[in-house]
């Protein structure tokens, strides 16, 4: 079901039959079927109500090519955090993850230092805001990752993933991340099946951890 956020954020929200919320925010091309379509899944698979929230509710129509350029750069913590604050009160649920894929799993991993959510779960998010997107209102994801408090985080890693090379990674551990390692795979291997990157079995592999992960708290 489509709905407004505070804010006036498009979400889409998929009710579940057990206690935990889960709010994704997507990779940088947004709301679209392939969340919709997740948001099912999960809340079919697990029973938690899920909660995708649009990053780019000023420009649903830009290019990713635009986006990856400087939009994302003119996104700030306080309204993109603030909007995944919004969804998970929107959840309704006891405990409430935040997930994140790409720019999302940086988001996700900056959600972790708000306060909100007792788990956070990124797949392959930038541990260093990239350069082109770092603006005024950016907050560094390791900065939020220290003030976290007792949020637990797991990050599913590709080794070959130029976005997170080895050394963000270290510090990701150093911080106290659980960091799930695949040693032949690029960036953006689990959430499209579609993408030349994916890899069907480190995919299911990656989803049983996520899954497990969640499923304890």
């Amino acid at each position: 079901m489509r709905v407004e956020l505070p804010s006036g954020t498009p979400a889409e929200v998929v009710a579940g039959s057990g206690e935990r919320g889960i709010v994704i925010c997507p990779d940088i091309g947004g709301m679209r079927p392939l969340f919709d379509d997740l948001a099912v899944q999960l809340a079919s698979d697990n029973g938690w109500t899920v909660c995708v929230v649009e990053p780019f509710p000023d420009h649903p129509d830009s290019s990713v090519e635009d986006r990856v350029g400087g939009l994302a750069g003119q996104i700030t913590d306080e309204r993109l955090l603030g909007d995944m604050v919004a969804a998970a009160d929107l959840t309704e649920a006891p405990v409430v993850a935040a997930m994140g894929f790409c720019m999302g799993g940086m988001y996700a991993l900056k959600a972790a230092g708000t306060g909100r959510f007792d788990r956070a779960a990124a797949f392959y998010g930038m541990i260093h805001t990239p350069e082109a997107w770092r603006g005024e209102g950016q907050d560094e994801p390791l900065d939020a990752l220290r003030r976290r408090g007792a949020t637990e985080v797991m990050a599913i890693i590709g080794e070959r993933d130029a976005w997170t090379p080895p050394e963000h990674v270290a510090e990701l551990e150093e911080a106290g991340v659980v960091v799930v390692r695949y040693p032949e795979a690029e960036h953006g291997f689990v959430h499209d099946a579609s993408r030349p990157a994916h890899r069907s079995a480190d995919a299911a592999d990656a989803w049983r951890r996520v899954t497990a992960f969640l499923g304890d708290g």
